[in-house]
């Protein structure tokens, strides 16, 4: 029943990356067209790198004051934040559905 469980938790972070990869893109596409500055201090590519990650789970999108920006940054941050928790749930569980075997 624990694996069932680490399993399903499993499938909750592919729905938070669906989400990820739906928000965040459009999210850098914003700070590009309308934050230039803050776009230039990351570069290209900056899908995974790990400043511009960083930037989105401190909630760095706030002291802009742009709310299409946090309307675009926040489920991008509430995904992610959905694929951490339930990778690390899951793999709570598995480790303790193997200790208590």
């Amino acid at each position: 029943m624990l694996l069932f469980f680490a399993l399903c938790f499993v499938g909750v972070a592919i729905a938070g990356f669906c989400a990820f990869v739906i928000f965040w893109p459009l999210t850098l596409v914003h700070i590009r067209d309308r934050h230039a500055a803050l776009g230039g201090q990351w570069g290209e590519g900056a899908f995974l790198k790990p400043i511009a990650l960083r930037w989105l789970l401190a909630r760095g999108y706030l002291p802009l004051r742009d709310h299409s920006l946090s309307g675009l940054a926040a489920p991008a941050r509430i995904s992610l934040l959905v694929i951490f928790i339930a990778l690390a749930l899951s793999g709570l569980l598995t480790l303790f559905s193997l200790v208590i075997k």
